[in-house]
């Protein structure tokens, strides 16, 4: 990734923030999290310093030494959720390529990927799953109203939404035109 983009620099600056902060944790020097790792030290001198792009590989080593999640390396040290998470993980040499890691769960047993249209006037209600999973959607085409209890939520294209799903939940399309989204039901 490019150091000059904002939005890299600000996930730059949170991996620093977080690599330093879980190693003083794990009662770690960088040297010793260098050989736990297979890390350079002077790589990980450099990542603490906000100094250097690193790699998704790099990063991975380094939560795996550090027996953290990826997630917990890329998003803000502050967040006040840490399942949803938004932040840009990577962006390629063509302006335009990238990949954001939006939300993050824990799963018990599976998790399933499914892609849903619903046209215009349709609903989707399925019952209520049980205790401990959740749904996370990502609509990228339309508006879908979301019922979960008592609340109406609108995830427009571009955004996603996460919740418990053991409470009763409706999937709407209340617009004119189609609304297409993935959803994860994470077991």
């Amino acid at each position: 990734m490019h150091k000059e983009n904002p939005q890299r620099a600000s996930v730059l600056q949170h991996v620093s923030q977080n690599v330093r902060r879980l190693r003083h944790a794990a009662d770690l020097s960088q040297t010793a999290l260098s050989e736990k790792s297979g890390v350079s030290r002077r790589m990980l001198v450099a990542i603490e310093a906000g100094e250097k792009n690193v790699s998704l590989s790099t990063l991975d080593r380094v939560a795996e030494a550090l027996d953290v999640a990826f997630s917990d390396l890329i998003q803000a040290p502050d967040a006040p959720d840490h399942s949803c998470i938004n932040e840009l993980a990577w962006a390629g040499e063509i302006p335009g390529s990238k990949a954001v890691l939006l939300a993050k769960a824990n799963a018990r047993r599976e998790v399933e990927l499914w892609e849903m249209r619903l046209e215009p006037g349709d609903r989707y209600c399925p019952e209520p799953d049980p205790e401990g999973w959740s749904v996370q959607l990502f609509v990228y085409e339309g508006h879908l109203t979301l019922k979960v209890g008592d609340e109406k939520i609108i995830v427009s294209a571009g955004e996603f939404f996460m919740f418990a799903s053991r409470q009763g939940h409706v999937y709407r399309n209340d617009s004119e035109v189609a609304v297409q989204f993935v959803r994860n039901v994470v077991i």
